[in-house]
């Protein structure tokens, strides 16, 4: 399994550097070759900063650190919610519980990479 990381910021800022601590953001993790490629159409028409908030971009940064804002917290929930195997998988439920978590409490997530 080749692992990507999914975590909740609980103070973000604006101008830092984020890096690689999945223990910090309590990252739960999901099976990338299984899931971001079949996602990736959908995940690339997501609002994402990669490694700070002054690098705007589009979907995940398949091997670096995204930075999800919460206004694309719901279009993230509905990938991950649409996928048939989240009845099969703990891991993808554990993602959508993540997710719920971060909208609820409008906080941003942070995504590491492969």
């Amino acid at each position: 399994m080749i692992k990507t990381e999914f975590g909740v910021i609980e103070d973000i800022g604006e101008t830092k550097e984020y890096s690689y601590d999945p223990e910090k953001y309590q990252c739960v993790y999901i099976d990338d070759d299984i899931y971001i490629d079949d996602w990736w159409d959908k995940l690339v028409l997501l609002k994402t900063y990669f490694h700070s908030l002054d690098r705007p971009e589009l979907g995940l940064a398949r091997w670096g650190i995204t930075i999800i804002p919460p206004d694309s917290l719901p279009g993230f929930q509905e990938i991950v919610l649409s996928d048939k195997r989240i009845n099969e998988d703990v891991h993808l439920r554990d993602l959508a519980d993540k997710i719920q978590d971060a909208i609820s409490r409008n906080k941003f997530m942070i995504h590491f990479g492969v």
